[in-house]
This record gives C-alpha cells, structure tokens and sequence, in this order.
C-alpha cells in the first residue's frame, strides 16, 4: 500500500497515510528503543484502505530501522 497507493486485500486505490503525532504523548502505533519513554520513539506509521478497513504499519526511515536492529537484534 505505502509503495502502490492500492490495497493489496481489496485492490481499492483510496489509501490514506496516518502520519505520527509528536506531539501527543504515546500517539500511534510506536516502537520504544530505550528505556526513558521519549528517549528513542520510533513512530510507526499506519496506511488504511478507506474501502476496506485493511491497515499496514511502516516504519519509514532507514536509521530508525538500524536502531531497531541494535536494540531487538
């Protein structure tokens, strides 16, 4: 969805980005890489299908991926 801009479930091509809010405490979907809250959030950002309902979550930047690795192996 977040590359072809059409669900994959459904084949609709209405798919909206639901971006994290950095400024809401614990908003979304976050992966947490440390061990203060706000010390290495990594936002995960969610892709709906406005037909379906079907949702992918992305984690969208390459060194936010490298943390996750250092930090989850």
């Amino acid at each position: 969805m977040k590359n072809t801009g059409k669900c994959p479930k459904c084949g609709y091509v209405s798919v909206v980005r639901i971006p994290d809010n950095p400024n809401r405490y614990a908003s979304g979907n976050n992966i947490y890489t440390g061990t203060m809250t706000l010390i290495g959030k990594i936002p995960v950002i969610r892709h709906v299908c406005c037909d379906c309902g079907y949702v992918e979550n992305w984690v969208e930047r390459e060194h936010e991926l490298q943390k996750i690795r250092n930090s989850f192996g």
